[in-house]
């Protein structure tokens, strides 16, 4: 994918798909120094070469997105990412030291409000760098993410990971969602509104879900059960 909003043909050629796609080129290039370890000339120079070629030769499609970054809520998201980490870094090295525990795991289907491809993304990749759960599958047509949990117990039950899960997002959304976005996701209320709870479907929408997500649902019920 590349971080850049969806636009119509460019015209330009190879120079009008660099100029477009500049801060897929910025972040290429970022990554390259990372690689390397040494902030020098030559390793930025070369990751410019590099990501350029990547852009011309080898497009990848955008993502179309009106988001925005906000920097207070992005700083949020942040800092309770890295104590989720610790937490549960803690918490998966102790099962190492019960002996007598066996964990119970399971695969769990949690519905995301925003089912659009980078906030789904975001959120499934921040879900699986915290230790004890792990996306397995994830469909973007319903906006179905199934994480498989070390320990159902342990992480307070089905309907608690769901709901964090669901926070998660919602910290996503905050952070780079537009008000749009916030307000079909029922995040954000205009004045005079009454704010949708936390988890609930916007308005308009249906909260069964079709026949696909209510198979879904069951599958994962039933696995969950057997574990």
């Amino acid at each position: 994918m590349s971080l850049h909003r969806r636009r119509g043909p460019l015209a330009g050629g190879w120079f009008g798909r660099l100029t477009a796609q500049w801060r897929t080129v910025l972040w290429l290039t970022v990554v390259w120094v990372m690689l390397w370890g040494d902030l020098s000339w030559g390793n930025v120079i070369a990751g410019v070469i590099i990501a350029s070629l990547l852009i011309t030769f080898m497009p990848l499609p955008s993502i179309a997105t009106s988001g925005t970054v906000r920097p207070w809520p992005l700083l949020v998201l942040m800092s309770r990412f890295v104590a989720d980490l610790v937490v549960a870094s803690f918490q998966v090295s102790m099962q190492a030291f019960r002996f007598h525990h066996t964990p119970h795991g399971a695969v769990v289907g949690v519905r995301l409000r925003n089912p659009s491809d980078i906030y789904m993304t975001i959120t499934a990749e921040l879900s699986s760098l915290v230790p004890g759960s792990l996306v397995i599958e994830a469909h973007r047509l319903t906006g179905m993410l199934y994480l498989h949990v070390l320990d159902l117990d342990a992480a307070g039950g089905a309907d608690k990971v769901r709901q964090d899960t669901l926070d998660l997002e919602a910290r996503v959304l905050r952070a780079f969602a537009s008000n749009e976005e916030l307000q079909s996701a029922g995040l954000y209320h205009l004045p005079g509104e009454a704010p949708v709870p936390a988890g609930a479907a916007p308005s308009g929408t249906s909260t069964t879900g079709g026949p696909g997500e209510r198979r879904a649902d069951r599958r994962t019920d039933r696995r969950e059960g057997k574990r």
